[in-house]
């Protein structure tokens, strides 16, 4: 009788671990079979400064952080950033986190009120919405958990810039300034029908009376004057607490101004992803990529650990964090690192017929990148 109430008591046992593993192991690879539906919202936010109308979508899970975007001059959330969070690749992060997409001032129309539930974010930005949310982070670095900035620059509008800009608007209309602004002279020539839509955009779908107060504020913008941390010195430089992916594509007339920054931040939280083939708007030409990338960031900072990465991580396993990907990704390092690496990046470049290859560690300290 002993024995068989003891043997009664193990198969419980048995039975109760198999079934907890069981749902562990679902839950760590992604598997579930009641997901919640995903919510789409427009909701309009009051400030002291007014309205701040937002587009809010996902699944909130608990006390992650929200994906917070915020658009270029001359766009919207949706002709910013649908192309990427339409993909069908991103619908695995809208299934763990609530996005905010942030309108700025008069670029959008309106509807009623946002929950307070969020305490941080994870910042994506493009253009002026990337050096807001990187002002954001700098003066409220408990509120952010890291930041992807597509097209970032840091530096106030140079003189020389501040006279062309001037000059070029009596001749220009506002679409001109910001095709410009947004793209390369290549893709310019290159993709018209790209250019097409986006002008057909910013004439007709946006106020140009409001556009033209926001061109006027980002190029009014001050220098956030972030300077890279010293190695054992002294901790008042100015500059991101947080992980931060830098972004731009290797045609866009922003990559100077990206990689500036890029040498201005800490080289163990910062990584630099130049994606090739890619012009103004990565999140719009090559979607995939960058979510993949987005994955791994978001990986980096402990969340997710059971997505899937159908791009890039099942191309290669020789490392638990490693990665693929046809773009050009480099970490901000210091230079005896760059050193250590630079035969990787001359034979990948005299390769020319052969994918680039990455392979980014997603350690908490964020500091090794291998190609």
């Amino acid at each position: 009788m002993v024995e068989e109430k003891s043997k009664f008591q193990k198969d419980n046992v048995s039975q109760s671990v198999a079934k907890e593993t069981n749902e562990e192991s679902h839950a760590c690879f992604g598997f579930h079979h009641h997901r919640p539906s995903i919510m789409h919202k427009e909701v309009e936010v009051e400030t002291e400064f007014g309205n701040v109308h937002c587009t809010v979508m996902g699944v909130h899970k608990g006390n992650r952080p929200v994906i917070m975007t915020f658009h270029d001059i001359g766009l919207n959330h949706h002709s910013c950033f649908s192309p990427l969070f339409s993909h069908e690749d991103m619908q695995e992060i809208l299934w763990h986190f609530v996005v905010c997409h942030v309108h700025a001032p008069g670029q959008h129309e309106g509807a009623s009120s946002l929950p307070s539930l969020f305490q941080t974010v994870i910042g994506l930005g493009s253009g002026a919405g990337a050096y807001i949310l990187t002002k954001f982070a700098l003066n409220h670095p408990d509120k952010v958990e890291g930041l992807v900035l597509i097209n970032i620059n840091v530096r106030a509008e140079t003189l020389m810039n501040s006279v062309a800009h001037k000059l070029t608007g009596w001749i220009h209309a506002l679409p001109d300034y910001v095709i410009n602004h947004m793209f390369g002279k290549d893709e310019i020539q290159n993709n018209p029908d790209l250019i097409a839509m986006y002008r057909n955009h910013i004439t007709h779908s946006v106020n140009q009376s409001n556009l033209a107060q926001f061109i006027k504020s980002y190029q009014n913008r001050r220098d956030l004057e972030i300077e890279r941390p010293i190695p054992r010195g002294s901790s008042s430089a100015r500059t991101l607490s947080c992980p931060a992916l830098l972004v731009v594509g290797d045609g866009s007339p922003a990559v100077e101004a990206v990689v500036d920054c890029n040498a201005k931040l800490n080289p163990t939280k910062t990584t630099l992803l130049k994606m090739a083939d890619c012009g103004g708007l990565p999140q719009v030409s090559q979607p995939g990529k960058l979510t993949e990338a987005l994955k791994y960031f978001i990986q980096g900072m402990g969340h997710m650990p059971w997505a899937s990465m159908t791009r890039l991580g099942h191309s290669r396993a020789t490392s638990a964090s490693g990665i693929t990907c046809d773009s050009d990704l480099s970490h901000s390092q210091p230079a005896e690192s760059q050193h250590s690496h630079a035969h990787i990046y001359a034979s990948r470049e005299s390769a020319s017929d052969k994918t680039a290859e990455q392979n980014v560690t997603a350690s908490s300290s964020r500091t090794e990148l291998a190609c």
